[in-house]
């Protein structure tokens, strides 16, 4: 999950937790979703549900027992900045070269970094996450995603456990079901999928470090949910055939080499039946890569996004469809298919940190990397808005794929 842009400094109304685990789509809940339309660490407190309720002007509830305290949260993330050394400043900057290609341009790729240029972009990734998962943690984007449009009213995090919780009912997860998460972050989204339904989730990331943290925070909460460190691109994938129940996944794709090869390993891992569900980064039909306004605006955003790749939906579908699925949901689940109005309040957050960052290390109370990453970080935020709002790209379209449950059904 890697979109870089956070919405309203943590404020401890946020933190508070109003609803118990409760199953999905059980007697008495209510979101805002359109039936028609969808279908930290250990040392860090949980806030149970037990605490305090916070009244919304909506009448959507969103399960908030293992949100974490974003205080806690927000000075260790601002800590580890402070403290990067050059290196993993110069590391994290240079990263952001893999961003000016696509996986779809093989011989580019080889020119610019030679023919183990699968290396290098893991490389890249590392460095890269390394740095952002904790300028993420500084506001309301910790698990690094702007989600759909769920509900106007909604704060960003609010619209993310929205979202999340739509997962769960489009892929029918229930207890004790076993469920993947690739590209799982620092398991914030596994953690709430557990409390929500009490499926088991594995999670798979590159970065060992949201590893580490992911596995702490779960563990803080109680939860047996596993994860492991590995490469997408690295297949086969380190499960054995029809070992979970369902999939899913949110803006890992971008980083994905070849989705249909990728798709062919999840078939392999999922049970007949399961259902998988990615909601990604593309460009839509509207996108002319020819028009020049258009080609600008992308060169600005894929960094601003961390995408490697341009896929489509159509580019999904086929991948899906090769692979052995039945595509069964194609559309984005967002009120009037726009994330604009939660993409500007992410990016009008992080240009008032940023401010206020280079106030404080033109006076040398910070050091001068600060100005540097929040400069990178809140580069062309308004591109992306603008390419939402024009329905040129969209960073959550939805497609929901099953695994024909019957026995002779194999993939391509």
């Amino acid at each position: 999950m890697a979109t870089v842009a956070v919405s309203r400094a943590p404020d401890l109304e946020n933190h508070i937790a109003t609803t118990s685990p409760v199953a999905p789509a059980g007697p008495g809940r209510h979101d805002s979703s359109d039936s028609s339309r969808t279908s930290e660490t250990s040392n860090e407190k949980v806030q149970l549900s037990s605490l305090p309720k916070k009244r919304h002007q909506s009448n959507y509830q969103v399960d908030r027992s293992v949100s974490p305290n974003r205080w806690k949260t927000f000075m260790k993330a601002f800590k580890h900045i402070h403290d990067l050394t050059p290196k993993e400043v110069d590391d994290f900057m240079a990263s952001y070269e893999i961003y000016n290609l696509d996986w779809a341009n093989q011989d580019e790729m080889i020119a610019a970094f030679g023919p183990n240029y699968q290396q290098r972009v893991g490389d890249c990734l590392k460095a890269y996450y390394s740095v952002l998962n904790h300028l993420c943690s500084l506001g309301d984007v910790e698990k690094m995603y702007i989600p759909p449009l769920m509900d106007k009213r909604a704060t960003v995090r609010d619209n993310q456990l929205l979202n999340e919780e739509s997962i769960a009912r489009e892929i029918g997860l229930k207890p004790g079901m076993k469920v993947l998460d690739l590209g799982c972050g620092r398991g914030r989204v596994a953690a709430h999928m557990t409390s929500y339904c009490g499926a088991q989730v594995t999670g798979l990331n590159i970065d060992s470090n949201q590893i580490a943290q992911a596995v702490e925070f779960n563990k803080a909460c109680g939860f047996s949910n596993e994860f492991v460190v590995h490469d997408q691109n690295e297949l086969p994938l380190p499960f054995a055939d029809a070992s979970f129940d369902a999939f899913y996944e949110i803006q890992a794709l971008s980083l994905c080499k070849d989705p249909s090869m990728l798709f062919k390993e999840i078939f392999r891992i999922l049970k007949p039946g399961a259902k998988f569900l990615l909601l990604d980064w593309v460009s839509l039909p509207a996108y002319n890569p020819e028009d020049p306004v258009h080609a600008g605006l992308m060169r600005r955003v894929k960094p601003l996004i961390g995408a490697v790749g341009t896929p489509t939906p159509a580019s999904f579908e086929k991948a899906l469809t090769d692979a052995g699925f039945a595509v069964t949901r194609s559309d984005n689940p967002s009120i009037g298919g726009l994330q604009a109005p939660l993409i500007d309040k992410v990016d009008i957050y992080f240009r008032s940190v940023r401010k206020l960052i280079h106030g404080l290390v033109k006076v040398r109370a910070l050091p001068p990397h600060m100005k540097l990453l929040f400069d990178r970080l809140c580069l062309d935020g308004q591109a992306f808005v603008e390419m939402d709002n024009m329905r040129l790209i969209t960073t959550t379209y939805r497609i929901v794929a099953e695994k024909p449950s019957s026995s002779s059904s194999s993939s391509s």
